[in-house]
This record gives structure tokens, sequence and C-alpha cells, in this order.
């Protein structure tokens, strides 16, 4: 899976421009606030979430790649990766020190069920033909084809969307969940020149004009493995059951107004790397797809800061750009 993705990298984009073999279009990089909410169920105070607190964040919103596309064509799919900074403690991934990642996607399960599936998604998706992998006549998917056609829709604008990390993660000692964020905000949504075709980073507009006009605020929530046949962690293509297990807010991540879309700040967004392996023991990820993940991201990030000749910084929430403001947000004067 390595090699192919680099492949299509190579192909793709000329060095110094590189961009994600995944999650690969960036439709913005904005400064928030993730606050631990106080009095949550023991079951839940593991971690992060042991202790009320406020830390610094930036939050990634992007497109699926693994090529970077109008908007309107990469529809359905978006993304979100969250660095939370200033965070103490043991790492199970020590190129960086003070970072907790969450990563997740706005479909409930995942595209493939495992790693062996995901191999084949990622041949078929360099070639623009993802629907092969569906449809594939050595192992079709269609189970997994109906379950992302039924929560797949045409995107309007992300700050106003519901992103699922889809892979199991530790919460404390053998004990397994799932995370989301949910949008709790009225944002923009409206989509310009419809029915014909809209403009190529409509996302992007929309992004902007909600943050030019307004705070946003997502609920992060945990969602606990009651039942290890119905809420499995190897094959992550099957919905966890909130009948049996609600999803329980434990904390609120504010996305203040701001400006973001200047080139310096786009620029130090490919820069960074996202893995939910930059995590506390007590969040480490599970299952298969999660431990290929371990390798991979950083294989891959590591190719494309050479190829683009940049060394890695590990971020602290203090970062200034041109052109970038932000406004309200007690933790950025400070």
């Amino acid at each position: 899976m390595i090699d192919e993705m680099r492949r299509h990298l190579v192909i793709d984009f000329p060095p110094g421009g590189f961009e994600r073999a995944g999650n690969t279009k960036t439709h913005g990089l904005v400064r928030g606030e993730l606050t631990i909410h106080k009095d949550l169920p023991a079951c839940f105070r593991y971690g992060l979430f042991a202790t009320p607190k406020t830390y610094h964040c930036w939050v990634r919103f992007s497109g699926p790649g693994p090529h970077v596309e109008p908007d309107i064509d990469d529809v359905g799919f978006i993304s979100i990766s969250v660095k939370v900074m200033g965070v103490e403690g043991e790492k199970l991934w020590n190129d960086e020190k003070c970072t907790q990642d969450f990563t997740g996607v706005c479909t409930p399960t995942f595209v493939t069920p495992d790693v062996k599936a995901n191999a084949r998604l990622q041949y078929w998706s360099r070639r623009h033909l993802p629907a092969f992998y569906f449809l594939d006549f050595r192992g079709t998917h269609l189970l997994d084809m109906a379950m992302q056609g039924l929560w797949n829709e045409t995107q309007t604008n992300p700050l106003g969307a519901t992103f699922y990390s889809c892979v199991p993660y530790l919460l404390g000692p053998h004990q397994a969940m799932q995370y989301s964020f949910r949008s709790k905000t009225n944002v923009y949504r409206r989509i310009p020149r419809l029915p014909f075709r809209p403009p190529d980073n409509y996302l992007r507009d929309n992004m902007i004009r909600t943050l030019d006009e307004m705070d946003v605020e997502f609920e992060l929530r945990i969602q606990l493995q009651k039942d290890a046949f119905l809420m499995p962690i190897e094959n992550n293509a099957v919905l966890w059951p909130e009948r049996l297990s609600p999803r329980v807010p434990v904390a609120t991540l504010r996305i203040p107004k701001q400006t973001f879309d200047s080139p310096a700040q786009f620029a130090f967004t490919r820069n960074l790397k996202f893995n939910p392996w930059h995590c506390l023991p007590d969040h480490r990820p599970l299952g298969n797809q999660s431990r290929a993940r371990k390798r991979m991201y950083d294989e891959l990030s590591g190719f494309r800061q050479k190829m683009n000749g940049a060394i890695h910084i590990e971020p602290t929430g203090n970062e200034q750009f041109d052109g970038t403001s932000i406004a309200g947000d007690p933790l950025q004067r400070s």
C-alpha cells in the first residue's frame, strides 16, 4: 500500500508541492480549542479526558483524495484531523512530545472492512476508478458499497458536518471506544450556481464565509464498546449500534471567528503530520487498519516532507501567518 501511494504521489505532484496520499485536498486549517467537560462518569475519565482542561488545537478539514479535484467531483466525502497541543505524558509515537491527534470522516462506517480490502481500494483510486473496488469480480464488496451509498451526501460546509472515527481506540485499560465530532452550529450551506457546476473550492468558500461571521462548535462524543460481536474491533465496515451504547458528549471543540486562507498557512498545513498514533497510551488505536496506519502514516508523511524539502516541526498553536487573524480567542491572546 505504501509503494502504491508513493507512486501516485510522484505522478500527481511536483517536488516541493507534494500533498498527502489520502485526505488529500485541504479545505482549510483552522485554530481551535478543545475543552474537556467536567464531572464525566468514571468510565470516561482516562487519558485526555481524565481532567477538565482547555487545549489549543489545529483542525484540518479535507477531501478524500488521492487527487486534488474540484469539490463537486469528490462529492460525498470529507474528513477532519484534530491536533491537540500541550498534552503532557508519555506518547506511543515519539516524533511529537505534546500532541494528541484525532481523525475522522463523514461516514459512520469505514469504506473498507480491513487492510486487505483497503489495499485494493488504493489501487483503483489512483486510477480514478474506485467503483472497480466494489464491483471487482475477484471479490465484490456490494454490502460496503450499499452502506457507503447510504451515508454519502452532497457536502455543503465542513464546519456543519459530523465526523466519525470509524475505527476503535482504547479508552483506558480493557475498554474500547469510537468517537465522533458533531457540529452544533447552524452554518452557511448554500452551494453556488446549482444546478450548474459550482466553483471548484465552494467548500472552502463556505468555511470562509462562516468564520467571517460566527464561531463554530463541535461536540466530541464517545461510544463505548458493549458487545464484542455486534461492535467488532477488526471489521470497520460494521456500524456500532447506538441502542447498545449511545454517543456521550465528553468535550467541546470551539473554532472561533478567524481568517485562515493565507498561502503561508496552507504551506504550513502541508508540513503537518496528523497520525492517530500521536496519542497517549490510554487512547491506543485498535484493529488491523490502525496497526497498518502506524507505519503507513509515518513513512508517507516522511516521504512528503522529504520531497518538499521540509523539516518536521511539532506545532505549538502559537504559529503566526501573514494575512491571518483570529478574533475573541483568550487562549490565542495569551
